[in-house]
């Protein structure tokens, strides 16, 4: 029997840059996976040429323009087609994959691969997407502080230094890492549980954070519909 905690064990850290934030129509820039075990932290990043303009808003986030992606991307397929396989085999052998608010992450990748005819991670492993770690939904169950939940401030908070890193796939993608390290460390609720009932645990908690999102619009005279669904969202599903 394994007694090490799940958040000192092996990881494989996922995080995607796109041309915008809608998971059914907008593409993915880059993709990076960075698998975190005994041997540290080994990254790998890969760029695509979504063959679409890059709107000008998104690139002043990542940095990849048009022009860029032209130039030093690669076709969608040969970027998502091991991506998928190197999450596919993580998730296989037991090993969580962590991210910040991955059912965006998730959702738009599963986009992607339809729209390539390429086989779903679902596909592939022949049921669903898990163990997940979401150090977005992790951080709003265990911490009620006001504020800007994003990476950078989430990263403060727990004391994960990004530098001048934000949004480059693969420092987003270590600060979750260290994030999710971190909330395990110091949340001995969160801590000891075992990946299958953390999984479980964080469907209930999205469902929850959302229903309460909405609830709050609805106060402000707002029609905004909040989807709780997660790790990943249905084939029409809202923001």
């Amino acid at each position: 029997m394994n007694d090490t905690p799940w958040f000192a064990g092996e990881m494989l850290g996922f995080d995607c840059e796109t041309t915008g934030v809608n998971p059914e129509t907008d593409r993915i820039v880059t993709v990076a996976l960075v698998k975190i075990g005994p041997d540290g932290a080994q990254p790998w990043q890969a760029v695509i040429n979504p063959g679409v303009e890059i709107p000008e808003q998104a690139a002043r986030i990542h940095g990849w323009t048009t022009e860029r992606v032209r130039e030093h991307g690669r076709p969608p397929v040969e970027v998502l087609e091991p991506a998928a396989a190197v999450l596919v085999g993580a998730m296989s052998a037991g090993t969580p994959v962590v991210g910040m608010n991955v059912s965006f992450d998730f959702t738009i990748l599963d986009r992607e691969l339809r729209r390539h005819h390429l086989p779903t991670l679902e596909e592939r492993l022949g049921g669903p997407i898990r163990p997940v770690v979401d150090v977005y939904v992790l951080d709003k169950q265990v911490s009620w502080r006001k504020g800007s939940r994003k990476l950078v401030d989430t990263a403060a908070h727990y004391g994960v230094d990004l530098g001048d890193a934000a949004h480059d796939a693969v420092a987003d993608t270590l600060a979750a890492c260290r994030i999710a390290y971190k909330i395990g460390r110091q949340n001995e609720r969160v801590g000891s549980m075992d990946l299958g009932d953390l999984h479980e645990a964080q469907i209930g908690w999205r469902a929850e954070q959302q229903a309460s999102l909405q609830a709050y619009f609805q106060r402000q005279g707002k029609n905004e519909t909040c989807d709780g669904s997660w790790p990943i969202k249905p084939i029409g599903g809202g923001q």
